[in-house]
């Protein structure tokens, strides 16, 4: 439970699987569950926690800097203490610690992508540095955006992997501060299962560009290779077909819904956040495999235009998402484009209705 309304803390793994590891796991996985879901929780009230309501608050004009990477990689050597030892700054070579050199990569590979895809300087838009924190605590298993900065924790090598390997994590993490920049979109019910789902859209994104890849050359999966070996999944997530990423003794199975008819009601994790937001990724997915070729040329183009949209308000549902992503490619590539009907169409199929003259009463 990695987030609360005033303190946002936005965690890759969901709460649910490290509850089902607590009940699952050997004692030893057990203990490395119930240890990072206790961090958490204290992560929740610390004053280590930024009081952003959600995500960066900027100023967008034109007076802001030029786009240049500015990257400082701080080292907690195991402990909480935020943000630890700089290790490696702009410029730097490269150091002997592999998880400092993956979070130095990863984090200038997002740059570059919001950079070349969309001519965003920076996750607020203005030339923000950015900064990761890697060696979190004691075999953590998790990584966060802190409304701040990104923090990594290593795993513990028994079911995770080291949280810095994985390029899509660390660009879904980084995105959450290009969504509060700009719609900060409410963390609980339909707004954020969409803050989930934006994250992983643009954490894909950013590994397909930076591996060239068209739409269906990617895997669409969301952390592939952060899973142990032995462990019987492909990643957190899967775009292409959610509720298939893992089917694990000790995870349980991928709780994911592929569409409306399966949206699942809970408590939980902000109100399933990060369980629903398999609806609007396969949206997406469906979207830019009907488009095809490089999925952030087109299928991006429309969800970046819709996350700056003006009418995207925090408390925006998914129909309301959805209505907004259709006038968007209607403005951008015609209203009887085929881009425009590939968006109708993908919603559809997941049981969204796209109804444009209901827009501005569900925005």
């Amino acid at each position: 439970m990695c987030h609360t309304h005033r303190n946002p803390i936005f965690c890759i793994l969901p709460p649910q699987i490290l509850l089902e590891i607590a009940k699952n796991g050997t004692k030893e996985q057990r203990d490395h569950a119930i240890h990072a879901l206790g961090l958490d929780q204290s992560l929740r009230t610390s004053r280590l926690t930024f009081s952003l309501m959600g995500g960066l608050k900027v100023a967008h004009d034109s007076t802001a800097a030029a786009a240049q990477k500015q990257r400082t990689i701080f080292d907690t050597n195991h402990t909480q203490t935020l943000p630890g030892q700089t290790v490696r700054t702009e410029g730097q070579a490269p150091v002997a610690d592999k998880s400092v050199n993956q979070a130095y990569d990863g984090l200038g590979q997002t740059f570059d992508f919001y950079l070349a895809a969309y001519n965003r300087n920076s996750i607020d838009n203005a030339g923000l540095p950015l900064k990761a924190t890697v060696h979190f605590g004691q075999d953590y298993d998790n990584a966060f955006w802190n409304g701040q900065q990104m923090v990594f924790g290593d795993g513990d090598g028994v079911i995770f992997n080291d949280f810095t390997g994985c390029l899509d994590v660390i660009g879904h993490e980084l995105t959450h501060g290009v969504t509060g920049s700009e719609a900060n979109l409410t963390y609980q019910g339909q707004s954020g299962a969409l803050n989930e789902s934006i994250s992983d859209v643009f954490g894909s994104l950013v590994k397909q560009y930076a591996l060239n890849q068209t739409a269906d050359q990617a895997d669409w999966l969301i952390g592939a290779g952060l899973l142990a070996k032995g462990i019987h999944g492909v990643a957190l997530r899967s775009m292409k077909a959610p509720g298939t990423a893992y089917d694990d003794p000790t995870l349980g199975k991928d709780p994911q819904p592929a569409d409306m008819a399966h949206f699942v009601h809970t408590g939980q994790d902000n109100g399933g956040v990060h369980t629903n937001s398999g609806i609007p990724n396969r949206a997406f997915y469906l979207v830019a495999a009907s488009i095809g070729g490089k999925a952030w040329e087109k299928a991006g183009q429309i969800w970046y235009d819709t996350v700056q949209d003006p009418k995207l308000k925090p408390a925006a549902s998914f129909a309301t998402f959805a209505n907004l992503t259709a006038l968007n490619a209607a403005h951008r590539y015609g209203s009887t484009s085929a881009e425009r009907k590939a968006v109708t169409d993908a919603w559809t199929k997941v049981g969204v209705k796209i109804t444009p003259h209901a827009l501005s009463a569900n925005a």
